[in-house]
């Protein structure tokens, strides 16, 4: 009991103590605070600084949101403006170097003194019209027609300017004439475009330009690595049928079937094969389509299957070079040549075979990439297997290869 009762004494003792301690902490605190009020100041200045800064934010925050919604589509119109005009300056980079190879390249070849550069021009700004296609019948002869007369005009041009250039050389500065002219054309398409939407401040079409233009770029820099290639004669990606053709014809004798257009008969397991591409080596494309027409008629019908081969635009994550197989006629272009085969085809009921080797749009018009030139072999192996396997020894088969033949002889 007696130390219950200590026990009890100390703890209250300590108890006192400790309140004792608060108290006296409590009333100093006070003291210094009705002393001197510089704490209440500090605290009430702070809260008052918040408030202050808080309302400043809310201000300025109200005010980027009237001025965003009342000017945010006009400055978003200014920086696409000038992403534009950045690329339209590379553009124009890019055109004018092309007309000055086109330029150099013609006064070089010409032993003439006269100045090439008002003709050049002149050519630069020629203007394709298309046939009217409001009555679709008769149009692809029509559609031919102005083609074949277009064509006739470049070379005209070009022996007017190098009249003592050959039918190779006449072929490659007519390829690097056009491929200044689809330079100079979209360069000026996108000027046009830029124009446009700068004087009107139209939004959509400053936003449809600005899309598109990665790609137009990719393009543009695609013909301009095709001016070298042209300028010099050699291959391109482009001429990968033509190519694999001149490989089969390889030591065959040949015979000019249509205009720029040539033959080889091809003896393969057994079969009569006859092996077409464009005329080489100067840059050219021959008329495939009248060229399998002819060879159906001479043959009356009696073809078991016609093999094409060209190149094909790859999807992105395809490699370059890589083959497929498919069911058609594979001739890009116009059209003109695609729909003769077409029309023949089905009059005589042979079944058609493609061979495609991808390429990306800038690998077509540039020089031939070592992925492209490396598929001949797996494409030709593939042609064996199909004849193999889809007709009989002694059966009569077309294979046209398709595309530019620059650099590419028989």
């Amino acid at each position: 009991m007696a130390l219950a009762v200590e026990t009890f004494r100390f703890l209250l003792r300590i108890f006192a103590q400790d309140l004792l301690t608060d108290f006296s902490l409590f009333y100093s605190v006070l003291y210094v605070s009705m002393s001197d009020r510089s704490v209440f100041d500090v605290l009430q200045g702070l809260t008052s600084q918040d408030n202050s800064i808080g309302m400043i934010v809310q201000i300025l925050w109200l005010a980027f949101f009237v001025l965003y919604m009342l000017y945010g589509q006009r400055l978003q119109v200014k920086i696409m403006l000038k992403e534009i005009e950045g690329s339209l300056y590379r553009l124009k980079i890019i055109r004018d170097r092309g007309r000055e190879i086109a330029i150099s390249t013609v006064k070089k070849m010409s032993k003439e003194d006269n100045d090439p550069t008002e003709r050049v021009d002149r050519i630069l700004e020629h203007v394709y019209i298309s046939p009217v296609s409001l009555d679709p019948s008769g149009i692809i002869k029509r559609l031919e027609h102005l083609i074949d007369v277009r064509d006739f005009r470049f070379k005209d041009e070009v022996k007017l300017m190098v009249p003592n250039a050959d039918e190779t050389q006449i072929n490659n500065l007519t390829n690097m004439l056009e491929a200044a002219l689809a330079l100079n054309q979209i360069y000026k398409t996108v000027r046009h475009f830029y124009l446009v939407g700068k004087k009107t401040s139209s939004f959509y079409i400053i936003l449809q330009l600005q899309m598109i233009l990665p790609q137009i770029m990719k393009e543009s820099q695609a013909f301009a690595s095709a001016l070298t290639a042209f300028k010099t004669g050699q291959p391109i990606g482009d001429g990968i049928g033509p190519l694999i053709a001149a490989r089969l014809m390889h030591r065959k004798k040949e015979y000019e079937i249509t205009k720029d257009t040539v033959v080889s008969e091809v003896s393969i397991d057994g079969r009569t094969a006859y092996v077409l591409k464009a005329k080489g080596p100067g840059g050219n494309v021959g008329k495939p389509g009248e060229a399998i027409r002819r060879l159906l008629e001479e043959k009356e019908g009696k073809i078991s299957r016609i093999i094409v081969i060209d190149a094909a635009q790859k999807l992105e994550g395809e490699r370059p070079g890589e083959v497929v197989e498919g069911t058609g006629v594979a001739i890009g272009g116009p059209g003109v040549d695609k729909y003769k085969v077409e029309e023949v085809a089905t009059k005589y009921k042979i079944p058609l075979n493609a061979i495609l080797i991808k390429e990306g749009i800038e690998d077509v018009v540039s020089t031939m990439r070592k992925e492209i030139a490396n598929s001949v072999d797996e494409v030709i192996k593939r042609i064996n297997r199909i004849i193999h396997e889809t007709t009989k020894e002694g059966d009569q088969i077309i294979i046209a290869g398709i595309g530019n033949t620059i650099g590419i002889a028989q």
